[in-house]
């Protein structure tokens, strides 16, 4: 029996491999697989690889799994004859058929030959039979055995791969939990992602968690360029109608129109509009979706095909490698006719079992199987020869001439045989060695092969560690994942299982996708946005590498070693290559190329490859520099696609969409072969890692995997997806460390701008225009001659004296060019200036493209012309659509109007400042081209006759000529500069001349319909030569160089004299000063005015616009301000002249000099849609309308003492207008009930004077000269006036479009009309002359008019009116008013300010409050500096202090309330997420939460003394509340168990009061009276209310859409709301009387109740820090003093120094609730309520003391001090002192009385079930038999405790007595409780009230008598 087996013919037991033999761990075994729902119904499961293959494949007798499971246990037909094969019923358990020499697996039950142990291959199925091959039989510490019986190494346990060959590696394991981070979202199976993707209509969780639980969402609103699906979802418009399915519905391809009816040359349109290429015609495969290239075929001629190639029947020439490869080629498959099939030297050639005449199937039909499955009793040949005429081994002679084995044929007669790896040799004796490395159709080794005698041994690469099985090679690092690009996002994926994490979302077009794994950097490129961007691999920051120059950039490479970005271009038809940073770029490949696709880079060989798919598709290769390129593969090639790079075995592979077939071959294109040919409809993109090959599929939407060496394997991995493109496989072994070629000897970088590789070493480049030094590393610093041209997308320069080294064109890298037409440029400065016509502006830029500037943007239609006067650094332009000539300074400054009349359609413009003219020409209706002065002067036709479309203009300065091209006349021209001497010099073979320039006697222009740029000779028009073509687009044309002419000009001498701008002019003047548009020029001819004297001012949205009424055009200036975004309503400050004007899009009122230089923001909080604005220049206010908030406001112009005038009663108010002498504001609503009012200018007498025959009253203006008030309708299209008391109404203006801003000017009335898009004037008593002033401008809002007018005197005078806040004019005089929310003094002239009570809430950027001291409930935003996220707010009532937490900041700040820009850091180190904030205003700390550290924590008031009281059992801890006269805390936890917790102040006694039915518990707030908690649920969108104990619970506001922050005071209860943005109250007792005090609330967050009585009580760390040196936390019974986490520079002791006792002189107050003294335990079910101690403030006293604390504890008492009544203060201690004995007194009588009559009661207080005046849990207490009832019965409670002060009697009485509770006495003395009933209520109800929170002490105790 051989070693390893037992009887039965099993592999002996081994204990070291765990091998199982009973049935359940049989079953337990077949559960390795996880081949579960992979494969379609009716497919067949490759067990070992998941693959499916068609259940034709089965049993074929081909090799489909990659461990042959497809060809296992077949059982082919019998050949004739034949016995049916010996195995055919083997039984899978008990013993192998009688057959010597024969065990079974333990796992697959196989029976295997003893010889096929340890001999390398895998015959059982799970490598069972190849493991302990070597003498050591077990694995190591360091090594995890399988079940098999095979080490690996353990730390390839569970990384995703099947590295046992069993998968016992890969079972059980289970993931990892982390948890994520605060911005990712956790889905149910653990993973994380982006918290953004959360319920973004898209599952990105493998489970579709991100989308459970969302809230509905309204219509899917797309953004512009986006087009809405059906889905609903958004897809780029250019996704629309391209035949894909993008939407997923096909709803993108619906209703699309017909493709267009032309093709390229080249091409054949089908009937779909679709084109192919020609080839394709008629090739046997229908390319169209009709078939029709395949129509109408007339036979094809076979064409001389090369000496490598095979002719095929149809006519089509390929690879004679491919005949007899097992793939017919050919449409009839000829090439694989009659073939001679060679197999491997240790093989076994079967029969061949296809018919002749039998082409179904494509597939080999001749197998080759390993020579020892011969004669195995197993039938592996189709026929079964393989099992015929079988010889029997025997033993050898003596002297017998085998080498090795001697056999019996079966004929009988004697043979030798061989051992395995070796074959018998011609002589038929000797045996030689095989050569397994040398074998192809099946490699034995995935990486490197060593032959040894009758073996081999297998080794890797560096990285690579060869597995256990000996053959294949693992990876080391991580575990590897895909990259793919699926267009609208880019995704990483596992190799191994279905999940997948989106990288990046929300793209447009993503193709190409590439990585640098070291910087953890992922680039893709974008072929609808043209660029190329990276960001990291979690998706963050995205950054644009390469945008301009780029048309389809549908390759990509990354070098990882050099740090270079190559890339392919289709359009441009280049390959190109840039820094990483995009800085630096340069061509590699520009000529030759036609479509180039794939790209792929071997940094360490200094190789690029790439495809392309052009009408002669081929594989190229170049070094890295460009250098040595050629074709590696050029023949047999139709459409290549996919490319990659194994560098181990340095071969590259590529798919071909159209042969539908994955090929290889060295990096020279030699060892070419075929890996696939099945399972390929259209490859796109392909990788690989390790020893399989990856790839997308445009038809099938999947990638799929197979074996890189055989094509076995194949299996798909992830399907269903949106559109693959691009692929990568992620590891570090995919980007290997290879020399860094570019890096010197000394460690430096070799060149000064950019280096590329080659070879042999490498090669310095320098950006376009730069020509490198001698020392073949540094660059030039600046360009000498280059040609500049504009494509209307692009700018580009080129050498102008290129070689055949740098004959390309480079894009200059600008942003946002639309359509540019015209260039010029400034050598001093090498900037480039051009026009663009879409985007209507004017820009500069350095030739590089850096410091990019738009210099003029505004009133600019159709700017055409361009020219640069270099001797005064002036820029000319004409405006085709303006119809002007304007020049302005080079930075776009002191734009000056030069010719505004007679133009029709400017085109081109050039300057001559040698002689002062510039030229220009025209093309309206009367073409011609025009001179005058550069300063406007002297103009004169010059050309008038001959011409059509003059465009391009050009100076020769040498020979004063001028040159024009004519698209018109198809001509190029020349006269004199004086357009004398006119000639043709170009007039054949010019289709359409546009762009022109000359220099150094040649001439270049443009031409639109050959799409190029030519060249000829300047004189004669000869030689003419093509200097680029192909260029759609082409505009412009100028030659950049150093040689203008120097002129000598009187303007670069201090600007000529001139204040402004200085022009050239013509002799003799030669100069002239002008001045910028709008501004006269004053009689010394050399300044301009400041300013205009009379002009217009208007809003036009994005900006704000004057127009000059003092001077002879009407043209209107954009103020220099940065870019607005809705700017609305806008006044002039007359006395400054300052602009002020609202922004409705920012909600901002903002103001700013002319000029521009000074900007502020005036109001910056609190607006919503300010439509209305007007400067009281006079009293130096500013008033506005809000229609969002329907108020009107007035503050000082600087933004202080804002102050709600109006906001009762409005319902969409905009224009407002003032009339200062008046003492009167007027304003429009345009709401419901449309009116214009009138109120004074403070606010008072509020009137309507006209309400009707009004819809959309907007603008509003008073014409103070005639006493009347005009406004205009939008709705009616009117102008109409009356007086100023709204009477004597009358129409000026009739059929007025849509009339929005109105002024009054002189004699006229201007307006803006939103429908005309005009600013329109006519005459202000009769409407005639209605003329449009101003045309062509969309978005017009208010207008103003700014004259010379006298201001009046200021009613207030210089002091303010004696005014402390707002001094506010009205009729007759003036008022004093105060900022919102704060009340005037008795005085009449101060404010009390800050409010005494007042609603603090954050607003996250904002902190504001609502004052409760005045009427309006108005929101005020407090102008603390610097707030980012501000959450949590508190207050401290005594020392005048807000404190906030700012989560973004994450640090908690204190605030100055009277000073609130005073602000000071409490606390900012060690905190991440600080949710909860609350006071302790007794003992002046400060407690936190901090979600992030889940920690509670406490500090003094500045944040010292810091110390973690609670750091255990909280996870999300949120809102805080305190008692800090009871000892108590109360907190929230949004945890998965969510809860409100109570504790001591020093963080003892912790319990949970609620712990069921809580969502996120958030707001949390206390009545100290009523002894009630408050919490906001923002889940369960209610607020609820308990006892102090967690009972007696009320869902008190049970409709609530999502509360937030919640505070009580007085009566009410008041919370912020997350949805509503508002603040809302409700009754804290019945929830009811709900009320919004105020709304449109971004953001608001906690909410505080400040006032005085919120902070009342009194506990022994008031005194002295209860004499603790640092902390003093109170425990209801005592306190403790406890020292900080980190110790300070101070001693700290936990002993005081001196202790407080826990009363505060009882001897002067007896009569107080003995719980101040004693406290109390913490079970409140038993706590009488009484009122409070007295304030520590207060004068002790009885009366006072306790009716104080009463008010003060129900937050109902008043504020103010206690009127004093002139009663010295001697006589009032001996009052107190009489009074105190008298009280005294009687009191000890009734105590003898009460004691005397009740001595031998046992019962005493607690001992009851109920007691009449406190709050109980009917539920604890419904029983007389409660805990404490008879425990100790003759105790007595401290006779304080049985007293009650009754107020309204003045009387003392017993609460707590048995016999007295039925007592007539207690009837007189305690009225009936009131409970929430209808019903009167008797004493016995008392006794069990029902379960309602029972009223409060003081109401009730108030009520008697």
């Amino acid at each position: 029996m051989p070693q390893g087996t037992d009887a039965d013919g099993d592999f002996a037991e081994r204990p070291d491999a765990d091998i199982r033999h009973n049935e359940e761990e049989q079953v337990e075994d077949e559960e390795v697989y996880p081949c579960t729902d992979v494969c379609r119904a009716g497919q067949y499961t490759c067990v070992k690889t998941c693959a499916c293959i068609p259940p034709s494949w089965r049993c074929d007798g081909h090799t489909d799994c990659a461990e042959s499971e497809d060809e296992d246990d077949c059982a082919p037909a019998p050949a004739p004859g034949a016995a049916p094969p010996p195995d055919e019923n083997e039984p899978t358990t008990g013993e192998c058929l009688p057959s010597d020499h024969r065990v079974r697996c333990p796992h697959t039950r196989k029976c295997i030959r003893e010889d096929w142990l340890c001999d390398g291959e895998d015959d059982c199925g799970d490598f069972s039979d190849e493991t302990h091959c070597a003498s050591e039989m077990n694995c190591t510490a360091e090594e995890f055995q399988c079940d098999n019986g095979m080490c690996i190494r353990s730390s390839w346990r569970c990384d995703g791969e099947n590295d046992c060959k069993d998968y016992s590696d890969e079972y059980n394991c289970t993931r990892k939990n982390r948890s994520c981070h605060e911005n990712e979202f956790h889905c149910t199976d653990g993973s994380c992602l982006s918290l953004t993707w959360k319920c973004d209509l898209e599952s990105d969780c493998p489970d579709g968690s991100d989308e459970v639980d969302c809230p509905a969402v309204g219509p899917l609103a797309c953004e512009d360029g986006e087009f809405l699906c059906s889905t609903p979802r958004c897809v780029s418009i250019e996704f629309r109608c391209d035949g894909d399915d993008d939407c997923g519905d096909w709803s993108d391809e619906d209703d699309c129109p017909e493709m267009g009816t032309s093709c390229s040359p080249g091409e054949f349109r089908c009937n779909s509009g679709k084109c192919i290429p020609d080839r394709w015609q008629c090739d046997d495969e229908k390319d169209c979706e009709g078939g029709e290239d395949e129509e109408s075929c007339a036979e094809k001629k076979p064409r001389t095909c090369a000496p490598d190639e095979f002719s095929c029947s149809s006519g089509n020439c390929i690879l004679k490698t491919w005949v007899c490869d097992g793939v017919p080629d050919c449409s009839k498959g000829e090439d694989e006719a009659l073939c001679e099939i060679t197999c491997e030297e240790n093989q076994f050639r079967c029969e061949n079992i296809t018919s002749a005449n039998d082409t179904s199937s494509s597939r080999s039909s001749v197998t080759c199987i390993n020579r020892k499955h011969m004669c195995d009793g197993k039938r592996d040949c189709p026929k079964g020869e393989d099992e015929e005429n079988c010889p029997q081994r025997r033993e050898c002679e003596l002297r017998s001439r085998c080498e090795h084995l001697c056999v019996t044929n079966a004929d009988g007669s004697k043979g030798c045989a061989c051992r395995t790896g070796y074959a018998l040799s011609s002589d038929h004796y000797s045996c030689h060695d095989i050569n397994e490395c040398l074998f192809e159709t099946d490699p034995v080794c995935s990486q490197t092969c060593n032959n040894t005698i009758g073996s081999f041994t297998c080794g890797c690469m560096t990285g690579y560690i060869l597995r256990p099985d000996g053959r294949t090679c693992k990876a080391m690092g991580a575990a590897p994942t895909l990259l793919f690009a699926n267009r609208v996002d880019i995704r990483q994926v596992s190799l191994n299982n279905a999940k997948f994490t989106a990288v990046l979302k929300g793209l447009h077009n993503a193709i190409a996708v590439d990585y640098h794994y070291h910087k953890g950097l992922i680039f893709w490129s974008d072929v609808s946005m043209d660029v190329i961007r990276h960001a990291s691999l979690n998706g963050t920051g995205p950054v644009d590498v390469i945008r301009w120059g780029l048309e389809s950039p549908g390759g990509l490479a990354v070098d990882w070693v050099h740090n270079l970005l190559f890339w392919t271009d289709s359009e441009t038809r280049r390959v190109e290559v840039a820094t990483l940073d995009g800085i630096h770029r340069a061509i590699i490949a520009s000529n030759d190329l036609d479509r180039p696709r794939a790209i792929a880079v071997h940094p360490g060989e200094a190789f690029i490859f790439w495809t392309d798919w052009g009408p002669n598709p081929k594989i190229e290769r170049a070094e890295m520099d460009g250098s040595s390129r050629r074709a590696v593969i050029s023949e047999s090639l139709f459409w290549p696609n996919g490319l990659c790079i194994d560098y181990a075995m340095r071969r590259i592979y590529w798919a071909d969409a159209k042969h539908h077939v994955i090929e290889t071959s060295k990096f020279d294109g030699s060892e070419r072969k075929k890996v696939l040919t099945k399972g390929l409809p259209h490859p796109f993109a392909l990788t690989l890692f390790e020893d399989a090959l990856y790839w997308t599929d445009w038809n099938t939407k999947s990638i799929s995997t197979a074996n890189k060496h055989t094509g076995t394997g194949l299996r798909t991995l992830h399907s269903g997806l949106h559109f693959p493109m691009d692929i990568r496989s992620y590891h570090p072994q995919r980007q290997p460390q290879y020399r860094n070629r570019c890096m010197g000897p000394d460690g430096n970088f070799a060149c000064s701008h950019m280096c590329l590789p080659n070879r042999s070493s490498y090669q310095c480049v320098c950006p376009m225009g730069l020509k490198r030094q001698p020392d073949g590393r540094t660059c030039d610093a600046s360009q000498d001659e280059l040609l500049l041209f504009a494509r209307k997308k692009d700018l580009r320069i080129r050498q102008l004296h290129a070689d055949s080294n740098n004959s390309v064109d480079m894009v200059i890298p600008l942003d946002g060019v639309q359509s540019a037409v015209a260039l010029a440029w400034d050598s001093k400065t090498d900037s480039i200036f051009w026009t663009d016509v879409d985007a209507d502006t004017i820009s500069r830029a350095h030739l590089n493209g850096s410091n990019e500037v738009v210099i003029v943007y505004s009133n600019l239609e159709s700017p055409a012309g361009l020219a640069m006067d270099w001797v005064t650094n002036k820029l000319y332009w004409t405006d085709a659509g303006t119809n002007r000539i304007e020049v302005a300074n080079l930075d776009g400054s002191m734009r000056a109007l030069l010719v505004w009349e007679g133009l029709d359609k400017p085109r081109d413009i050039v300057v001559d400042p040698i002689g002062g003219y510039m030229y220009w020409s025209d093309w309206g209706e009367v073409p011609k081209i025009e001179q005058a002065g550069m300063d406007g002067s002297d103009r004169s036709a010059l050309i008038t006759q001959r011409l059509i479309w003059p465009n391009g203009l050009a100076i020769d300065y040498a020979r004063g000529r001028l040159y024009w091209a004519d698209g018109g006349t198809k001509a190029i021209e020349y006269a004199s500069l004086d357009g004398s001497g006119r000639r043709v010099l170009i007039n054949t073979d010019i289709p359409h001349p546009f762009g022109l320039a000359v220099h150094e006697n040649k001439i270049y222009w443009t031409d639109w319909e050959t799409a190029s740029i030519h060249m000829a000779d300047q004189l004669t028009g000869q030689n003419r030569s093509v200097v680029r073509s192909g260029i759609t687009g082409l505009m412009d044309v100028r030659v950049f160089h150093r040689s203008r002419q120097t002129v000598q000009s009187s303007c670069r001498v201090r600007n000529g004299g001139c204040s402004h701008l200085c022009l050239l002019a013509p002799a003799p003047r030669r100069f002239s000063c002008a001045c910028p548009i709008g501004i006269k020029l004053l009689p010394d001819q050399r300044t301009c005015a400041h300013g205009p004297t009379n002009s217009l001012i208007f809003a036009h949205r994005v900006d704000i616009r004057q127009i000059s009424l003092d001077v002879p055009y009407v043209v209107d200036v954009v103020l220099p301000l940065p870019p607005l975004k809705n700017a609305i309503a806008v006044d002039v400050d007359r006395k400054t002249g300052e602009i002020y004007w609202t922004d409705t899009a920012e909600d901002v009122i903002q103001k700013a000099t002319l000029d521009g230089r000074r900007i502020e923001t005036v109001i910056y909080d609190g607006l919503e849609t300010a439509d209305g604005i007007v400067i009281d220049s006079t009293g130096r206010k500013i008033y506005w309308t809000d229609a969002g908030r329907n108020s009107i406001e007035v503050a000082e112009l600087d933004g202080r003492n804002r102050k709600v005038l109006v906001w009762s009663g409005l319902e969409s108010p905009r224009a407002i207008t003032l009339h200062y002498s008046r003492g009167l504001m007027y304003w429009s609503d345009w709401g419901k009930n449309a009116r214009i009012e009138q109120a004074d200018m403070d606010g008072r007498n509020r009137k309507t004077l006209i309400s009707e025959g009004l819809i959309w009253p907007n603008g509003l203006a008073i014409d103070r000269p005639e006493n009347r008030l005009y406004w205009n309708d939008g709705k009616l299209n009117t102008i109409e006036s009356s007086d100023l008391d709204g009477n004597d109404r009358r129409v000026i203006v009739s059929d007025v479009p849509h009339p929005y801003g109105l002024v009054i000017m002189g004699s006229h009335i201007y307006w803006t009309d939103w429908e005309t898009e005009a600013l329109h004037r006519a005459d202000k008593l009769t409407g005639s002359g209605n003329v449009k002033i101003r045309e062509k401008l969309e978005g017009l809002m208010d207008i103003r008019s700014v004259q010379v007018d006298n201001v009046e005197e200021n009613a207030c005078g210089r002091a303010n009116g004696g005014c402390s806040h707002l001094c506010l004019r009205r009729p007759g005089g003036y008022s004093c008013a105060c900022p919102t929310g704060i009340l005037l003094n008795e005085d009449h002239h101060t404010c009390n300010s800050p409010p005494s009570t007042y609603l603090l809430f954050a607003t996250r950027s904002t902190l504001a409050r609502v004052s409760l001291d005045t009427p309006e409930l108005w929101d005020v935003t407090l102008p603390i500096p610097d707030v980012h996220n501000a959450i949590a707010v508190d207050f401290h009532w005594k020392h005048k202090k807000i404190y906030y937490t700012d989560v973004h900041l994450d640090v908690i700040r204190s605030v100055d309330m009277h000073n609130l820009s005073n602000t000071s850091v409490v606390v900012s180190k060690n905190l991440a997420t600080p949710d909860g904030l609350v006071v302790d205003w007794i003992a002046d700390n400060i407690y936190w939460t901090d979600a992030g550290r889940k920690v509670l924590e406490v500090a003094k008031l500045d944040g010292t003394c810091r110390k973690v009281i609670i750091k255990n059992g909280l996870d999300e801890p949120r809102a805080l509340a305190m008692f800090p006269r009871k000892g108590y805390m109360y907190w929230t936890d949004w945890g998965d168990n969510p809860k409100i917790e109570r504790a001591l102040l020093d963080g003892s006694n912790r319990t949970v009061v609620v712990g069921t039915e809580l969502g996120f518990p958030n707001g949390l707030a206390i009545d100290y009276a009523a002894r009630r908690l408050y919490w906001a649920d923002a889940l369960k969108d209610r607020i609820e209310t308990a006892d102090l104990n967690g009972r007696n619970r009320i869902q008190l506001v049970p409709a609530k859409t999502h509360p937030f922050g919640l505070t009580q005071y007085g009566d009410h209860i008041y919370w912020t709301d997350w949805y509503k943005k508002s603040v809302e109250r409700a009754d804290k007792k019945t929830g009811l009387d709900r009320k919004v005090i105020r709304k449109d609330l971004d953001g608001v967050m906690e909410i505080r109740a400040v006032a005085a009585e919120r902070q009342p009580g009194w506990n022994p760390c008031a005194v002295h820090n209860g004499g603790c040196s640092h902390l003093c936390l109170y425990r209801q019974k005592d306190y403790i003093c406890a020292c900080p986490d980190i110790p300070d520079d101070r001693h700290c002791s936990t002993v005081p120094s001196a202790h407080v006792p826990n009363k505060k002189q009882k001897e002067l107050n007896p009569l107080m609730d003995v719980e101040d003294y004693t406290g109390e335990d913490e079970d409140y079910d038993n706590i009488p309520i009484s009122p409070a101690y007295p304030n520590e403030n207060d004068e002790p006293g009885i009366k006072d003391g306790v009716d104080d604390d009463l008010n003060m504890l129900a937050g109902t008492g008043s504020a103010e001090k206690p009127k004093e009544h002139g009663i010295p203060s001697h006589i009032m201690i001996i009052i107190m002192g009489l009074f105190s004995l008298i009280v005294l007194a009687t009191l000890a009588m009734v105590i003898l009385l009460l004691f005397h009559r009740h001595k031998k009661q046992k019962k005493y207080l607690y001992a009851t079930g109920r007691s009449v005046l406190t709050f109980s849990n009917p539920n604890y207490n419904a029983s007389n038999m409660d805990v404490g009832a008879s425990s100790h019965p003759d105790k007595k409670p401290f006779i304080w405790k049985r007293l009650k002060y009754d107020k309204s009697q003045e009387r003392v009485f017993n609460i707590h007595d048995e016999k007295q509770a039925t007592g007539p006495e207690v009837v007189s003395l305690i009225p009936a409780v009131m409970v929430p009933s209808n019903d009167a209520t008797t004493p016995e109800h008392i006794a069990t009230p029902p379960p309602t929170p029972p009223q409060r002490l003081d109401s009730i105790s108030l009520k008697a008598g």
